[in-house]
């Protein structure tokens, strides 16, 4: 989208540079989401702790990703997730303040998050497809070529977690793609 450029200044002028370190948690569940935010650098993870008190990681966010409990954020209600850096990052943060001012002043970002909300919308069912239409070897092919970078940056069991496997299992699909 392209945007003037005193509208790109006021947008610059909401938001806030953050440095996190590794293992920081920028949410954790039960408490209300404050902020989008816009990786510079680092990897983040989002996941949820289930009923039998294992972790499901949801998602991995890297540069240029924005990352959040946009549930959580738009209704600003407790959030069901935890939000943490793998690494350590930097990240511009826009409160629900400044997004709604942003929004009022410049209506063209109300069309730039309505399409990565679209685009995400419409990646979490090609997920869900994924997941019940696809085997194992084909998951993790597929979550290779998706995101190439990721792998490098996130421990085993985390992949693992992702792709709904134990961290055995992931092991074993791994041998057998090894073997061919």
């Amino acid at each position: 989208m392209m945007f003037a450029p005193e509208d790109l200044e006021y947008f610059d002028s909401l938001l806030q540079f953050k440095k996190y370190p590794k293992k920081s948690f920028l949410l954790q569940e039960g408490e209300i989401c404050q902020f989008e935010a816009y990786i510079l650098k680092g990897c983040i993870r989002t996941y949820h702790i289930d009923h039998s008190g294992a972790e499901v990681t949801l998602q991995f966010a890297v540069e240029d990703w924005w990352v959040s409990d946009i549930t959580s954020f738009q209704n600003q209600t407790p959030g069901l997730v935890y939000i943490e850096t793998l690494e350590d990052c930097e990240l511009l943060i826009l409160t629900p303040e400044t997004k709604e001012k942003l929004l009022v002043k410049v209506p063209g970002f109300e069309r730039m998050f309505r399409l990565m909300v679209q685009r995400n919308l419409a990646q979490l069912q090609e997920r869900l497809f994924r997941t019940i239409s696809t085997t194992a070897v084909e998951k993790y092919l597929d979550f290779l070529n998706r995101y190439p970078a990721i792998p490098q940056r996130v421990a085993q069991h985390y992949i693992a977690s992702y792709l709904g496997f134990s961290p055995e299992f992931l092991s074993k699909v791994r041998k057998k793609l090894s073997e061919k």
